[in-house]
């Protein structure tokens, strides 16, 4: 199966942690560059283990195959159910300015998993960050459904997030995912991944 493995002598030439800061602060201005180098920044960002130099055993942290990047787009529930996935389509939201919404999706999803006695905590962390009318990384949604997931907020449940986390998850779906297909982003790694493939 053909893969992408970037090695440990390669994640060494980019050097500390000002490289992700600056990938983070230029990508959008600089969408023409190799994705390779960025998708170098960002396994670099996301997989400290390279960065301090200790051996991992398990190989998939910085490797991608085909397979992997082909089913990314059967479906966005298959993307999003890749680790690899949820990081390269992040990374194309925030050259789109919309980081947002992957961000709040995954915080839903932790939210879900938290034990109850914690609940009331994320809840407003969530609330604050992402569904206020003055959050940092306000969400797209109507007055309507901020005051109802306000309500629910002040007395959480584990559900309390879900119909505007799927309104999110709906916005991603017919807007940015069909967009990041026809990206320079997915179709570069494809391509990447498929040298003899003529597309």
């Amino acid at each position: 199966m053909p893969g992408l493995f970037f090695s440990h002598n390669n994640m060494t030439e980019l050097n500390g942690k000002d490289d992700c800061k600056l990938t983070e602060g230029k990508i959008h201005k600089k969408k023409q560059k190799a994705f390779g180098a960025d998708l170098k920044n960002y396994l670099k960002c996301m997989v400290p283990h390279i960065e301090s130099g200790i051996k991992t055993s398990n190989p998939k942290n910085v490797m991608l195959s085909a397979e992997e990047v082909i089913q990314w787009s059967q479906s966005l529930e298959k993307l999003l159910a890749s680790q690899s996935g949820q990081g390269v389509f992040r990374e194309f939201l925030k050259s789109e300015f919309s980081e947002e919404n992957i961000e709040f999706w995954l915080a839903c999803e932790d939210y879900k998993k938290t034990k109850s006695d914690h609940l009331h905590g994320k809840a407003e962390r969530i609330y604050e960050e992402f569904v206020q009318s003055d959050a940092i990384k306000q969400i797209n949604i109507d007055y309507q459904m901020r005051e109802a997931t306000a309500k629910k907020a002040q007395d959480p449940t584990h559900t309390s997030f879900d119909e505007v986390q799927k309104t999110v998850y709906i916005l991603m779906e017919r807007d940015s995912y069909p967009r990041f297909l026809k990206s320079k982003t997915y179709l570069n790694l494809l391509n990447q991944l498929q040298p003899n493939t003529s597309k």
